[in-house]
């Protein structure tokens, strides 16, 4: 055996010889005659290990113990825990059929609506806080539960299907399978309604389908090479379907798709462009239009479920909200009309615009001089000094839908309970110098006339389109200035009883400067304008194109994504990650002093580190010594290397290095599918450790394959006793751990002491350290 004793340092050798590989394929990626192996004289526990039933038997006791740890206790805590309060919600939505908002995508969450139908849960039960009881409201949270934890455990027989589908001995696969399989981390996400497992487990899938279809590259277009193309891109779907980040995936393999193509197209491999623009064009289909398809009909489903008004309602457009039965827009949003007195509300922020008889200071803190005019505020309770009325600035018709306030007209605001006109100018405001104030002007005092004239546009309005209340959404434009009137959060001094500034921004087109009438208080008379809508049929809910809800929400949770920057104490640095410097309380019980505590398994994330710092190191030697004509690695071993374990390590960056650029709310259960692809990587590196050999060749060989002699990977006695003695050490820290993990015992101070290996982890319930006096 060419392999056996000692490595050797091969000098690369070249040759001239010509080849024509377009009527004869090579299995150039991994095939070179150096290493042929018996695969008999092999260890006896190694052949017996890796022998089918051998194999199945590993994989059925690696199931079924994934299945145990994660349906053990299940039931507890039986109250609500961490971010079930959104995800069990969000399943009561759908039994409810009431519209909500969120961030992720809903095939996860709609795979909780079923489970929750399923065990028979009326979604009467809300979720509202954490600590929350389930029994007592009578929820059948453990069929929820199991959804995730089925999913969970079933990762860990995938994870083993794709190192054994790479070409690693059975040690190698249950090697990388049981780091997933006892780590804590994995298995508190598992046994709670929430949406990692989903991800975790459709992304195992997406990678095991993709090493499938490269396995059939010199079969190409085979039946089975559509196969797990499509099935690829189907899975691929359902984990960008589950969670938002799950766009990394599809970006993984994009990425992975870019290099093969290129590498089909090398001149050297002799394929026509005809043929080159068939494989282009098959990857657009299984990769491109069939997980685009799957996408959307998530959200059709999505869509077509809730159909009744419900709390997401206001994060929607008026187009949207009036397609939804029981909204307020549609039941109670009536046309405007000249002389109206209206209250109105900035959409964001939900402030009422206001004034009162108190006046701006003549100077501010900064030394800023101000107009002293009455002050125009937000203000977040409403009375009657939020009433405007609408005045013209045309003739109108004595009665007739003449009187009614169009889309562009340019009109005045009085506010009702000082008798003046709302008035913007060339001041600048109280709390932004490159703003304009906003202040009012007598009413009969028209030497300002101009500086009271607004133009009302309507959010994507059209000509003649009458401004409701509830959905007609508007931007009012200061006629001479170009300014929108605005607001933001920060409040105005004690002067202003602390309420919100208004003032001028000077981008007319500012989509944060949207308000809408909240209500019509009368008509110019006086009157309820009910009297004038009572005869109105009762509306039905309205139609809209699916693509404009689909593009409209997909818009909507990129924004609101963006925006969760607010600080969290459980919050961490990606860079954290990796080396579980942090975790998150997910829930505590302080009669009992029990805690949930999310960290992972110190001895299998630190492992896995170790395994990624040696992969880079050997790819990093190779490099240096191929530059120095010397070729210390074998073919068929470097090609692995690179075209294998080179995936696996694409996995894990392009799901980690993403975060660095971040600057939303990032926790440490962001890299648990970073942290699978690195499970992956340590077994690899260890099949490479123990052997100078691999299971090759792998891939299925096509009628042109020209075959090389096969060869097998010796692992020896070595890599059963590595795993099993591995495996002790993972379960004992596991177990070690596992009062954090279930929730259960309760631990008393010096016990979570002892549970706090790093002190960076913040647990509760611990003991203050205290000194003894001489």
């Amino acid at each position: 055996m060419a392999m056996a004793g000692t490595s050797r340092l091969r000098h690369r050798q070249t040759s001239d010889e010509p080849t024509n590989l377009e009527y004869e394929q090579v299995q150039d990626d991994e095939h070179v005659g150096e290493v042929f192996q018996n695969p008999k004289k092999r260890n006896h526990y190694e052949q017996l290990l890796d022998s089918p039933k051998g194999s199945v038997c590993v994989v059925a006791i690696l199931t079924a113990l994934a299945f145990a740890l994660r349906f053990y206790k299940i039931n507890h805590p039986d109250q609500v825990v961490f971010d079930e309060v959104h995800f069990g919600k969000f399943a009561s939505y759908y039994l409810l059929r009431e519209y909500y908002f969120d961030v992720h995508p809903p095939f996860a969450k709609l795979l909780f609506g079923l489970a929750g139908w399923f065990v028979g849960f009326d979604g009467h039960f809300q979720f509202e806080n954490i600590g929350d009881s389930y029994t007592t409201n009578h929820v059948p949270y453990v069929g929820m539960r199991a959804l995730p934890a089925i999913l969970g455990s079933l990762t860990v027989p995938v994870v083993y299907a794709i190192m054994k589908e790479s070409g690693y001995s059975t040690v190698i696969a249950a090697f990388s399978a049981s780091l997933i399989l006892f780590d804590n981390a994995h298995v508190a996400q598992s046994r709670l309604i929430l949406l990692d497992a989903t991800l975790i487990f459709f992304m195992a899938l997406t990678v095991y389908s993709y090493v499938r279809f490269r396995k059939y590259r010199y079969f190409e277009f085979s039946a089975e090479w559509w196969t797990w193309l499509i099935a690829t891109g189907a899975f691929m779907a359902c984990t960008w379907g589950s969670k938002v980040n799950g766009i990394l995936t599809v970006v993984t393999i994009g990425i992975a798709v870019l290099i093969d193509l290129w590498d089909i197209l090398d001149i050297k491999k002799g394929h026509t462009m005809e043929h080159i623009g068939k494989h282009f064009m098959a990857r657009v289909i299984g990769l491109i239009v069939v997980p685009f398809i799957i996408y959307l009909s998530f959200f059709y489903i999505h869509f077509a479920i809730l159909t009744q008004s419900g709390p997401g309602d206001t994060f929607m457009s008026p187009a949207f909200q009036e397609t939804l039965s029981g909204n307020e827009m549609l039941l109670n949003s009536h046309e405007i009309r000249y002389y109206d007195t209206i209250v109105m509300r900035h959409k964001d922020s939900k402030v009422f615009l206001h004034s009162h008889v108190e006046r701006y200071p003549l100077t501010y803190d900064d030394g800023r001089v101000s107009s002293q005019g009455q002050q125009v505020t937000g203000y977040g309770h409403n009375d009657t000094n939020n009433h405007w009325q609408i005045v013209p600035t045309k003739a109108l018709p004595e009665t007739g839908r003449g009187r009614i306030v169009r889309h562009n007209d340019v009109i005045q605001l009085l506010h009702v309970n000082t008798n003046t006109h709302l008035l913007t100018h060339d001041v600048a405001s109280p709390l932004m110098p490159t703003n304009q104030e906003f202040t009012t002007w007598p009413k009969d005092d028209h030497s300002r006339h101009n500086d009271t004239l607004f133009q009302l546009t309507l959010t994507d309005g059209h000509d003649g389109q009458a401004w409701k209340s509830k959905s007609g959404y508007f931007r009012l434009v200061h006629l001479p200035t170009k300014v929108s009137m605005w607001t933001h959060a920060k409040q105005l001094p004690e002067w202003a009883f602390k309420q919100q500034e208004i003032n001028g921004n000077k981008n007319p087109a500012e989509k944060t400067a949207t308000w809408f009438v909240d209500d019509i208080i009368s008509d110019e008379n006086g009157d309820d304008i009910r009297d004038r809508n009572e005869k109105v049929p009762a509306k039905e809910p309205k139609s809209m194109n699916f693509f404009r809800k689909f593009a409209e929400l997909q818009l909507l949770m990129l924004q609101h994504n963006a925006g969760l920057t607010a600080s969290h104490p459980y919050a961490s640095s990606p860079i954290n990650w990796p080396f579980l410097l942090s975790g998150i309380s997910f829930w505590t019980e302080p009669s009992s002093q029990k805690q949930i505590y999310l960290i992972g398994n110190l001895v299998g994330w630190w492992a896995c580190v170790v395994a990624l710092s040696i992969y880079i190191g050997i790819l990093g030697a190779d490099l240096l010594a191929r530059r120095r004509g010397m070729d210390p690695i074998p073919d068929p071993v470097r090609n692995r290397l690179w075209n294998n374990v080179g995936f696996f390590l694409l996995v894990w960056g392009v799901h980690y290095a993403p975060f660095f650029l971040m600057n939303r709310q990032l926790f440490v259960h962001h890299y648990l599918p970073s942290h699978l692809a690195s499970a992956l990587i340590a077994g690899a590196v260890l099949n490479f450790v123990l052997s100078e050999t691999i299971n090759y060749p792998i891939s299925v060989a096509g009628p042109n394959t020209r075959r090389r002699p096969a060869q097998y990977s010796d692992i020896g006695l070595k890599g059963p006793v590595i795993l099993v003695v591995f495996c002790i050490a993972l379960f004992a820290m596991f177990t070690y751990m596992a009062p954090l993990t279930y929730g259960t015992p309760g631990l008393d101070g010096s016990q979570v002491n002892a549970k706090r290996l790093l002190s960076t982890w913040t647990l509760h319930f611990a003991a203050k350290k205290t000194s003894e006096i001489a």
